[in-house]
């Protein structure tokens, strides 16, 4: 039934009003929490929002996408050393976890407590969205919810009942361009030109080039969605954060 459910998966933008029950939502995380993590130290939190006002304040910092008002939740996974390092100073210990190597690990676990989550939730018929804004404003995003030194936001995602009709399944890249035997096998220019034939093929993305006056897919990736300009500055502003956060000295 799960495999069922995750091949037919796709994000959902759109919901109804139905309101999300606390108490599936509090089992949905209990379940969340059992997913792998770092030597068990759990070093991960989630901020969840139900409030509708308080979701409209964070609205414009997930660049006022509606679903982040629409739906009945929205849940910010966050990597989380700081939780532990007060237990450990209650417990005389010194932890040494103001560090990248922490925050990578912090990173991992909340990322799998947030798709152990994703996982659960769509297996109980709601639909999810992972939002990639969080990293984008996670200083602004540190202050609207009050995080503190050793907590950095990482991913956000709404969650609720999705409205009809359902989009359409996105399309994927074929196994080969992802999987490699034994050791990475490079990619010369026929294999790439084979696994993004498809891809490049699909009458939508063929629209979405002419519509965005570009040459090729890539160039709208390139150019326009993911510009080296927004990349460096969006950069500067995360590697601030971790700084600010304690992560970096």
């Amino acid at each position: 039934m799960l495999l069922e459910s995750m091949k037919s998966r796709r994000s959902i933008r759109r919901y109804t009003q139905q309101d999300l029950p606390g108490e599936l939502l509090e089992e949905l995380l209990e379940v969340a929490s059992r997913a792998s993590n770092t030597g068990n130290m759990q070093l991960y939190s989630v901020i969840v929002n139900r409030d509708r006002a308080s979701r409209e304040r964070q609205a414009p910092l997930h660049f006022n996408q509606p679903m982040v008002t629409e739906a009945p939740a929205l849940l910010t996974f966050c990597a989380d050393a700081h939780r532990f390092v007060k237990w450990a100073e209650q417990r005389q210990a010194q932890a040494g976890f103001n560090n990248l190597q922490t925050f990578l690990a912090a990173t991992i676990d909340a990322l799998l407590f947030a798709q152990a989550f994703c996982d659960a939730a769509e297996a109980r018929g709601l639909g999810i969205c992972f939002l990639g804004t969080t990293a984008y404003h996670a200083d602004q995003i540190i202050e609207a919810l009050a995080l503190p030194p050793l907590v950095v936001p990482v991913v956000s995602l709404t969650v609720g009942y999705p409205a009809e009709p359902l989009p359409a399944q996105p399309e994927r890249l074929p196994l080969a361009a992802v999987i490699h035997r034994e050791t990475y096998r490079d990619y010369t220019p026929e294999a790439i030109d084979t696994l993004y034939r498809a891809k490049e093929e699909l009458e939508a993305n063929r629209q979405y080039v002419a519509e965005n006056q570009k040459e090729t897919l890539a160039q709208v990736f390139t150019d326009i969605r993911y510009t080296k300009k927004n990349n460096e500055y969006f950069s500067e502003v995360f590697l601030k954060v971790l700084k600010q956060q304690g992560f970096l000295s």
